[in-house]
């Protein structure tokens, strides 16, 4: 049976002064994570916040033990690259 998994990374990027600021930054880790780990990667909350962004990556995998390992990767990856501005994670099943 095949196991789909999403990661929700919940962003706070105190630096950012502007959409722009922050668009950058979320497009850079969008663009690191779908490269490295080959995740589906979206901006799916906080899209008109300066400074707040929610992202999601989604993986699937015929092994639900392969998906869990990409996806804690992906955020320890994530987190390696944002440092505090991670300011939560979490992981659901479907």
């Amino acid at each position: 049976m095949p196991a789909i998994g999403v990661l929700t990374l919940e962003i706070h990027v105190e630096e950012s002064h502007s959409l722009k600021d922050k668009r950058h930054v979320v497009k850079s880790l969008k663009d690191r994570l779908r490269d490295r780990f080959n995740v589906a990667i979206a901006e799916i909350d906080g899209l008109d916040s300066w400074q707040s962004s929610v992202v999601a990556a989604v993986t699937v995998s015929n092994d639900r033990v392969h998906a869990e390992q990409v996806l804690q990767a992906v955020e320890a990856h994530a987190a390696n690259l944002l440092g505090g501005s991670l300011t939560a994670s979490s992981v659901e099943w479907l």
